[in-house]
C-alpha cells in the first residue's frame, strides 16, 4: 500500500472516530499534495513526493511552533504540535546524532569533500540518502562542523 493510499484510509478512520484534529491535519496534507501534483502536472505522486511533502509540512509546524512558543500563544503552540505529531507518524524514524555523523562521513568519503566550498557536492550525495529522516538544520549543523 503506497504511502499516499494509507493517509486516505487513515482520513476516513479518523472521520468516523470523529478526531477533528486528525481530519483537518490529513485534509490539509492531501491539499498540499493536490497543489503539487498540479504544479509538476502528474496524476499520482511517487511515494519519496509525498515524503518530502510531508517533510515539508512538519517543518512549517515546528517553525509554527517556535514563533507561536515566542509569543506566548500556548494554545496555538499545543494544536501545532499535535498536528506535528500526526505528520511526524507518516515520517521514517529519525536519525540519532551519531547515525546522522556517520552518514554525513560517508558522503564525505564519496564525494571528496575538502571543506565549506564543498559543501554543494557533498549534500547532493547525503540528502537523497537521509531524505525525511533528519531534519534540514541538523544535517546542515552536522555537515559544517565536519568539513571544518
Amino acid at each position: 500500500m503506497s504511502l499516499l493510499e494509507q493517509i486516505e484510509k487513515d482520513v476516513i478512520v479518523a472521520m468516523k472516530t470523529k478526531d477533528h484534529i486528525k481530519v483537518s491535519t490529513l485534509r490539509m496534507l492531501k491539499s498540499a499534495l493536490g497543489n503539487y501534483l498540479i504544479q509538476v502536472k502528474k496524476d499520482k505522486a511517487e511515494d519519496s513526493e509525498v515524503l518530502g511533502i510531508i517533510t515539508k509540512q512538519a517543518k512549517q509546524r515546528r517553525e509554527s511552533v517556535d514563533s507561536f512558543e515566542k509569543a506566548e500563544r500556548k494554545d496555538l503552540a499545543d494544536k501545532e504540535k499535535a498536528e506535528l505529531a500526526i505528520l511526524e507518524a507518516y515520517l521514517p524514524k529519525q536519525l540519532t546524532e551519531d547515525e546522522l555523523k556517520t552518514a554525513v562521513q560517508n558522503a564525505i568519503a564519496i564525494s571528496g569533500a575538502q571543506g565549506p566550498a564543498d559543501m554543494g557536492k557533498l549534500m547532493k550525495i547525503l540528502m537523497p540518502a537521509i531524505q525525511g529522516k533528519a531534519d534540514g538544520k541538523r544535517v546542515q549543523e552536522a555537515v559544517k562542523a565536519l568539513l571544518k
